[in-house]
């Protein structure tokens, strides 16, 4: 039995590049059970990070009580990471939400599920007659099932006709669909988890993999205990195992200021050009723009990056020889990219590196751009958010006729007359009284936003209707004219899409308590009670259970990139995830994309015509089309600039937020569990050594973090990373807090700005000055076994759990990876390519 608290990533399985990853099946029961005391398992996948690992869920007496890898899943090949094994079932059962609450005299009081809807309702009627379906907004989730997202998108947009309709994904992937969509001319990743075999090189921008993909990083570190490793380089101000990897490996640990990443991308695309380690033919026949990216970068020396990056210029030049001189490269980009300083661009530049030397498409050649969440791929693919359904074109009238006649109704019902509503300005509306309609649902904003002083006012205003739809009672429900009680993970049934565009089927395991709904038949119940209708009178929303909500998303996916129609239920169920895009003609779906050099940026199917990556000004569909991009891809550029906050003499210290390894989001379920909680009970504040002797403070010290938007107080962990860099993990809330102060949550410091393009928040740079409260206690109760262990290992106890998991090595031989198509399905052929 194994310590996965003490232990992350589990037993080694070292393997060869080109060679199979091995099975490793995880398990973890409830204490005193074996396995053959569970009545029955259940297929799921895990829904604690955007890993989406396959997983099956343990069901004795009613009840969840414990989860096993799947060996065959191509995923994840049997393993779990520790949040999946603690986390996932442990929450069953504990302070649910069981009944609808409704607001009374300034309280929240049970009552029935007909008050409450009904209540909704008239109030949605209320305000669709006095001012409109602008009134109405709706802010979602990365965690709901692909078929309750496009049942609230078609309700949204075709049945309201609001383009106020957004989700916490534009907190953590907006970033990652734009970067796509302007270099690529749609979403969807282009690359593979099974690239981390194939690779010679790994990049990791932004990306501390061992803590936010455990699973994923237990990959790498096969590869890394193998023949024939590949060599790391790691961008990240922190000193994570990701950096630690990376100089082990004989690569690199760039740590860049915060809000500097366009200037180092800059110079590395740089020195690949100066340094001729460019595919002149390849660039010649699939991109467009390599005159001005090369022009635009020309000023970012070494020299020049090192100063305004505060990192050392023969780093940059190794790491961008790594990457220039290898075989295969890997890249992969997360939150220290995206909710960073010019995030889009400097996301793009990414895509910029492997289109210049032709590393996509192909075995460990391939781009990451990952996901924070395990469902926000469907949240994008469905239009729950800011998009069209399908990966459709706002500024294409033929792709709102295509939805208009599948869902029939009038193309002007569906609003495309202008962009649409992203999160942050979402918000904004509803601070100043036009969206007075809010539905919340999966999401905890009260924690989760930015500048908390600001969205607490926004919620608790007198004529803003709030509803909150949850499992728990959160924060943010605790602002609510109306809580709806849902069901969670394995209390239901659905489908959903991890990063690398691999569907798994969730079956329901259990009955959900008390009085508690899926989400679809919330919206199902919401959509009846209002009456929507087509066109020909008939109800809008025509499907009443996943199968046939599943069945409607196919028919809306057909013909598109993200392909569903050749995936079903049945063809889920007892085997592995499968990838889109998936028709009769790829039935087992496609591992990578664009192995031709070929993208969807024609001007009849791409899904954005692109922005000015510095300004967010959109390109015209005329202007578009004049460039003539007929499947080739764009290489996009990007002067460096100054962030929109910047360090003085009374806030000298750079604030960056993130994630441990033993969290999820605000800690909803995560922090209901007795493993999790233990290894990571509370929040801290990292300071480098220098910066806490600066300070006089000692570890575990009381510090008090101040921005000019509000404080933290925590205790202190002298870390590892670099001066002048203060990191706070954002998943602490208020739900649990002992006092009931505003102290506690790492966004109380951040600030209400956003990127140009993508409208992703900037979470990652935020001013602030740091005090001295009190002596400490004790040991700040940050982990040991991650980037926020302390700079002295000795002075603090070790992060340990139990002996609690059965980690069975090589049961069975692994799953092949998907078939790679010769050309990616429903993207036109170049001219003269056929």
């Amino acid at each position: 039995m194994a310590d996965r608290i003490a232990d992350i990533w589990g037993a080694r399985t070292p393997h060869a590049k080109d060679t199979p990853w091995p099975v490793r099946v995880d398990l973890h029961l409830d204490r005193d059970l074996t396995e053959s005391d569970v009545d029955r398992w259940v297929q799921s996948a895990c829904v604690l990070c955007s890993n989406g690992c396959g997983c099956d869920i343990a069901v004795k007496g009613g009840r969840m009580v414990g989860v096993r890898g799947r060996a065959g899943d191509v995923v994840n090949h049997g393993r779990m990471g520790p949040k999946g094994l603690y986390g996932s079932w442990q929450w069953n059962g504990r302070d649910r939400l069981t009944r609808p609450l409704v607001r009374r005299g300034g309280e929240l009081v049970e009552t029935d599920w007909d008050t409450a809807m009904e209540l909704v309702v008239r109030r949605s009627r209320e305000l669709l007659d006095e001012v409109g379906p602008l009134s109405h907004g709706f802010y979602t989730s990365g965690q709901l099932f692909l078929e309750e997202y496009y049942t609230l998108g078609v309700i949204g947009k075709a049945g309201l006709g609001t383009p106020h309709m957004d989700g916490n994904t534009r907190l953590c992937t907006a970033t990652a669909a734009a970067a796509m969509k302007e270099s690529f001319g749609s979403d969807g990743q282009p690359g593979s988890y099974s690239d981390i075999d194939s690779c010679d090189a790994l990049f990791l921008f932004g990306h501390n993999m061992a803590e936010t993909q455990t699973v994923l990083w237990s990959r790498v570190l096969d590869r890394l205990h193998g023949p024939d490793r590949p060599v790391v380089v790691a961008v990240d101000p922190r000193r994570t195992k990701v950096a630690e990897a990376a100089v082990e490996s004989g690569g690199v640990h760039l740590a860049p200021l915060p809000g500097s990443n366009q200037a180092l991308m800059n110079g590395l695309i740089r020195e690949l050009i100066v340094n001729g380690w460019i595919d002149h033919d390849y660039v010649d026949a699939h991109t467009l723009g390599y005159d001005e990216l090369a022009a635009t970068v020309e000023p970012y020396t070494p020299e020049h990056v090192a100063g305004i990056c505060r990192i050392d210029p023969d780093d940059l030049r190794r790491a961008a020889r790594i990457f220039g001189t290898s075989g295969r490269v890997l890249s992969t980009v997360l939150q220290g990219f995206y909710q960073s300083h010019q995030a889009t661009a400097a996301s793009c530049q990414v895509n910029n590196l492997h289109l210049l030397r032709g590393l996509i498409g192909r075995p460990g050649c391939g781009i990451l751009q990952m996901n924070g969440q395990p469902t926000a791929q469907n949240t994008r693919e469905c239009g729950a958010d800011g998009d069209l359904p399908g990966f459709r074109n706002w500024d294409n009238p033929e792709h709102v006729r295509e939805l208009a006649e599948l869902w029939k109704v009038d193309p002007l019902t569906i609003p495309h007359w202008a962009p649409p509503t992203h999160a942050m300005q979402l918000w904004r509306y509803a601070e100043q009284g036009s969206i007075r309609f809010l539905w919340i649902s999966a999401t905890n904003p009260a924690v989760s936003l930015p500048e908390l002083p600001r969205v607490r006012e926004i919620l608790a205003k007198k004529d803003l209707f709030v509803v909150v739809q949850d499992g728990f009672r959160t924060e943010t429900a605790e602002y609510a004219d109306v809580v709806l009680p849902a069901a969670l993970w394995g209390e239901k049934q659905g489908t959903f899409t991890n990063v690398n565009r691999t569907v798994h089927l969730s079956d329901k395991a259990v009955e959900p308590p008390g009085d508690a709904r899926p989400d679809l038949d919330i919206f199902l119940d919401y959509a009846h009670r209002m009456d929507f209708r087509d066109r020909d009178g008939e109800p809008l929303v025509k499907w009443s259970d996943p199968v046939g909500a599943f069945e409607a998303w196919q028919e809306c996916s057909r013909g598109r990139l993200c392909d569903y129609t050749g995936l079903s239920y049945d063809k889920l169920r007892g085997g592995s995830g499968i990838p889109w895009p998936c028709d009769d003609e790829h039935p087992d779906g496609c591992d990578r994309l664009y192995s031709d050099g070929v993208f969807p940026t024609h001007a009849d199917v791409c899904e954005d015509f692109g922005h000015d990556l510095l300004t967010g000004g959109t390109i015209s569909p005329e202007q578009y089309k004049a460039q003539r991009p007929d499947g080739r891809a764009f290489l996009k550029a990007a002067e460096y600039t100054p962030p929109p906050e910047q360090t003085d003499d009374d806030y000298p210290f750079l604030v960056t937020t993130g994630r441990t390894a033993y969290q999820f989001h605000t800690r909803t379920k995560t922090g209901r569990s007795r493993q999790l909680r233990r290894a990571a009970p509370e929040p801290w504040v990292e300071l480098s050594v220098q910066d806490a002797a600066a300070l006089g403070v000692a570890e575990g010290d009381l510090v008090r973090v101040e921005s000019p938007r509000g404080h933290v107080k925590a205790p202190a962990r002298v870390g590892r990373g670099r001066d002048g860099v203060v990191f706070v993990p954002f998943h602490y809330g208020y739900w649990d807090a002992e006092d009931g102060g505003h102290g506690r949550a790492a966004n109380e410091l951040t600030l209400t700005e956003w990127d140009p393009v993508s409208k992703q928040p900037l979470f990652k740079i935020a001013a602030a000055r740091v005090t001295r409260l009190a002596e400490g206690t004790g040991p700040a109760p940050a982990p040991t076994t991650t980037a926020s262990a302390p700079h002295d290992p000795a002075s603090v106890p070790a992060t340990t759990g139990e002996d609690d998991v059965h980690e069975d090595v090589a049961p069975t031989g692994p799953p092949p990876p998907p078939p790679t198509p010769d050309h990616t399905p429903h993207v036109p052929h170049a001219e003269g390519k056929g």
